[in-house]
């Protein structure tokens, strides 16, 4: 988006009678190009739009869809459903006041939590400024449309000789993430579950993802198409991303034991399971990667931190 903010990938499934498309994109614009690039491969009708979690740049292209195919259905699973109803209808609303927040941290030099900006976060913050103003534009009127259909576990659908399994493996980046997968094809579009070439940790439940990733890693598929970056024709990374959180959580539970508070855990972490070789692994030289993952690893170590401290 022109303030920098992430869009999620979009998948179209295209069966013999129906078309079904996961994610809808953060802008109405996005999803107004992706409809009309559906139609250049298709005639038939997106009958079917599932929402893989609740974050906002995966869902607010809904009503563009609703538009362009009225007799379409929109699906989530229920705690999915639950917060797209209940907290992403005010976040056009509160999307304005991002402004301030860049103003602020610029001013200071400070993130929100009181870390000092590195250069790379500071030009970071001033293009979003920048891109602010057309993102609003681009907002102006855009309202979060509701699934009207839920489930639990599963639900499966037959678009015309290309049956599709949305699944609810368990949580992980959220609380209802969701998965749609191609039996046939041995295809998955993750949401956010994976993301590539750094995996998203803010928020979240670190304990379950780990073990929710590795019931995706058990499909019979081969090809992952991630919430964010490339598509993936292996579970290399999804194996890696189980083993950070399986090392960082172990950490985590240790210092816990040992009586340390939040901020001795979230200085403690980093050095004990070696954050620069897992730095490596997942951004290599990329500077702008490299910041991301410091980014997402903090928030990683204080989320893992909080859901094992409720234990």
């Amino acid at each position: 988006a022109p303030d920098t903010f992430p869009q999620g990938n979009t998948t179209v499934v295209i069966g013999t009678r129906s078309v079904l498309v996961v994610d809808s994109c953060l802008l109405p614009s996005s999803a107004r190009e992706d409809i009309a690039t559906i139609r250049t491969w298709t005639d038939l009708p997106v009958t079917w739009l599932v929402n893989t979690h609740w974050h906002f740049d995966h869902t607010l292209g809904n009503a563009t869809y609703a538009a362009a195919f009225p007799a379409i259905r929109i699906v989530a699973e229920d705690a999915t459903r639950k917060i797209v109803a209940d907290y992403n209808p005010g976040v056009v609303a509160r999307y304005p006041k991002r402004a301030e927040l860049f103003r602020t941290v610029l001013d200071t030099g400070k993130k929100p939590d009181g870390t000092p900006i590195t250069d790379a976060e500071r030009r970071d913050y001033g293009r979003a400024l920048a891109g602010l103003e057309p993102m609003l534009r681009e907002l102006d009127g855009a309202t979060q449309l509701v699934p009207d259909v839920s489930f639990r576990e599963s639900l499966k659908i037959d678009l015309g000789n290309r049956p599709v399994e949305i699944l609810f493996l368990g949580p992980g980046n959220t609380a209802g993430d969701t998965v749609v997968y191609l039996p046939k094809e041995r295809i998955v579009a993750t949401g956010d579950l994976v993301d590539h070439p750094v995996p998203y940790f803010f928020g979240g439940l670190p304990v379950d993802f780990a073990r929710t990733l590795e019931k995706l890693a058990a499909l019979d598929a081969g090809t992952f198409v991630p919430g964010h970056g490339e598509v993936l024709h292996d579970k290399a990374y999804l194996r890696q991303v189980v083993a950070l959180l399986d090392v960082v959580n172990a950490e985590v539970e240790r210092e816990i034991d040992d009586g340390k508070t939040e901020d001795e855990v979230v200085r403690a972490v980093p050095t004990a399971v070696g954050i620069d070789a897992w730095r490596e692994r997942f951004a290599a030289d990329d500077a702008t990667d490299r910041d991301f993952f410091d980014s997402s690893f903090a928030a990683l170590v204080k989320a893992s931190y909080r859901q094992i401290k409720m234990r």
